[in-house]
């Protein structure tokens, strides 16, 4: 019996790799002969940095870089030596979280820091970047991430610009002859789940700068200045990207990665499967394994346990796709419909959140849902 599994990470109780390897233990206690094979799942969010470079082999990088509200922070990303590849979240260097509720103001932060995440990772060796760009505190247009990595922008007297979102609006001129020459060795997959354009009422600014601090009047005033600087890059350096689905996410740093970097949008599930190689291990399975913290509406909705269930039918469709979780609300049962064949909450007696997310209650709760489920099917062997 070959049995693959990636369970997304139970946040705040258990990792992905933790989930792996309780769930392959209850198995091969039942089945000593089952061929269990583990890989690291997240979607491109939170967590990815921890899953795929603890899954790969990696290591986590800390460093020092510049904040969203331009101070010094501590930040980090994954390394994984046998791929020269850096994972990263933007949102470790320019993350909402980062910036407290009253200084919440896209006019007045940056991804500078991410820039300057990248530049470590590709002094380290680097050359392939695998990068989230969920949860930004940022709708600066990368202009920070692109100044750290060396383009000029100056205004209409020929001066440099700051690296903030209002410095958008003084942008007359772009200069990429001192982007930084490592960079064109370089191969950016962006994990994006958002197809919004740069600009308009769908752009980054109407539609995710309220969320960062913006009032009605700084929305309008930067979804205009972005808008400009678009159109200036277009016509100075002929780089076009304004209206490419996902050009808006994270305040426009999906158009920098694409027009600027060459980068690659991919939705987070995608990209992270693909950077995992589980197809390979998918071809051959008799079970799949899958799961996150809680199932609901949004997991039928394409969340990473589906994103699992749907490739491993594409590739394997008599493969059956089993789901755990630590609970399921009744909106769950779409993803039945949406390549899980069954899904099992795991909790085993009435208690509290707190104590339900502990990692050893959720250990020993996991242990014994999946010892119940594979002693089902060697009954029906």
């Amino acid at each position: 019996m070959k049995i693959v599994i990636a369970i997304d990470s139970f946040k705040g109780s258990m990792s992905s790799i933790d989930a792996g390897e309780i769930s392959a233990s209850a198995i091969r206690d039942v089945d000593k002969n089952a061929d269990v094979k583990i890989f690291p799942l997240a979607d491109g969010g939170e967590g990815t940095v921890d899953a795929l470079t603890k899954g790969l082999g990696g290591r986590i990088i800390s460093t020092e870089v510049t904040g969203p509200l331009g101070d010094k922070i501590q930040s980090r990303y994954g390394f994984i030596p046998s791929t020269k590849t850096a994972v990263i979240e933007m949102a470790d260097a320019a993350g909402i979280t980062l910036v407290p509720a009253e200084k919440r103001n896209p006019m007045h932060t940056t991804t500078y820091g991410l820039g300057e995440l990248i530049l470590q990772a590709a002094d380290n060796g680097c050359r392939e970047f695998i990068i989230g760009i969920g949860g930004s505190a940022t709708n600066d247009c990368g202009l920070g991430m692109l100044t750290a990595l060396g383009v000029k922008f100056f205004n209409a007297q020929g001066n440099t610009v700051g690296i903030y979102g209002g410095d958008l609006k003084d942008i007359a001129t772009v200069d990429i002859s001192n982007l930084n020459p490592i960079l064109r060795e370089c191969k950016f997959r962006i994990a994006c789940d958002v197809t919004n354009p740069l600009c308009g009422e769908k752009g980054c600014s109407a539609v995710y700068g309220p969320q960062k601090g913006a009032t009605p009047e700084i929305v309008r005033d930067m979804d205009g200045y972005i808008k400009n600087f678009a159109a200036t890059v277009e016509r100075q350096l002929k780089l076009i990207g304004a209206e490419m689905p996902g050009a808006g996410a994270a305040g426009g740093l999906g158009y920098a990665f694409h027009t600027f970097l060459n980068g690659k949008l991919e939705p987070g599930i995608d990209l992270v499967l693909d950077a995992v190689k589980i197809a390979d291990a998918l071809k051959t399975a008799d079970f799949v394994i899958t799961g996150e913290g809680r199932l609901d509406f949004q997991t039928a909705m394409g969340k990473a346990p589906v994103g699992v269930a749907k490739l491993a039918k594409k590739i394997n469709p008599a493969v059956k796709v089993i789901a755990v979780c630590g609970a399921a609300t009744p909106e769950a049962v779409e993803v039945n419909a949406n390549g899980i064949d069954a899904y099992f909450p795991i909790l085993h007696a009435v208690t509290s959140l707190d104590e339900a997310m502990k990692f050893e209650t959720a250990k020993l709760n996991l242990y014994q849902t999946v010892t119940q489920i594979f002693r089902l099917i060697n009954v029906n062997k």
